[in-house]
């Protein structure tokens, strides 16, 4: 990332760096807390529980704004969050042999809470972000701080788990495993940090929440076109309550947004 925005961020070196404290609490919910416990409860829940814990956060960030920011929730917004959450609730109690997603409850489903309560921090905090930086240069920068707090962390797990831990190359080895990790670094990890920043700069952390409703529709409809897995009536009814309160919350209310757009600037 800094190969790719070099003169972007040295552009805006000394604004990053006078926002160090702010920058750095940044890169610890969203660089580091939210996906480290993320992949790891990933191992330990199912992804489907993962995605629907996740789409709670436009719920807790209401909550956050209006608890730490006095923010003032429309009606609209309330409606919205409140029907769109029913529907990924009825999504997550459907099954097509009766049992609920959430038939275990463990250390997995945990870590994936935290995971969300990191990203409802993080997109709430956004508020605080200095407006003069633009958004490649915040994500970049970021990802730094993020890096070296990760150092300790991936140093402490190589120490303890010295013992079980294997550096051979697979038999079976193919390319699969190295586009996974391209496809983990593009979009998770650089893209859609960008694309989530400049679009929570020009809406709000409100009404841009709402969309992390869309992550169980699309897991399923996904799982439906590369699983083979079939399509049932819950998911229609699920799909159609989120898509309900994505409009609902999308639309322009009479109050300004908590976070006002930027000024048009390059991604």
């Amino acid at each position: 990332m800094f190969s790719l925005y070099w003169r972007v961020i040295r552009k805006d070196w000394h604004l990053l760096t006078e926002n160090l404290a702010i920058n750095s609490l940044f890169s610890l919910l969203g660089q580091v807390s939210f996906p480290l416990t993320l992949y790891i409860g990933l191992q330990y829940t199912s992804s489907l529980n993962a995605a629907i814990y996740i789409s709670a956060t436009p719920c807790l960030v209401l909550i956050i704004n209006f608890l730490f920011f006095k923010e003032h929730i429309s009606k609209r917004n309330v409606i919205g969050a409140v029907v769109s959450t029913i529907g990924v609730i009825y999504l997550a109690l459907s099954d097509v042999n009766g049992e609920s997603q959430f038939a275990s409850f463990g250390v997995g489903d945990v870590l994936t809470i935290i995971s969300a309560l990191s990203w409802a921090f993080y997109c709430a905090l956004l508020r605080k972000k200095d407006k003069r930086i633009t958004h490649t240069s915040f994500v970049s920068f970021c990802s730094l701080i993020g890096t070296v707090m990760l150092i300790p962390i991936y140093l402490a797990f190589l120490f303890f788990s010295r013992d079980s831990l294997t550096l051979s190359m697979p038999e079976d080895a193919s390319i699969y495993p190295a586009l996974g990790v391209a496809y983990l670094v593009i979009f998770p990890s650089w893209l859609s940090y960008v694309f989530w920043n400049k679009g929570v700069a020009m809406i709000g952390t409100t009404r841009s929440e709402i969309f992390t409703h869309i992550i169980p529709v699309s897991g399923g409809l996904l799982s439906i076109v590369l699983l083979d897995e079939q399509i049932h009536l819950y998911h229609v009814i699920a799909l159609v309550m989120i898509i309900f309160g994505i409009v609902c919350c999308s639309g322009k209310n009479k109050e300004k947004s908590s976070i006002t757009a930027t000024p048009s600037k390059s991604v």
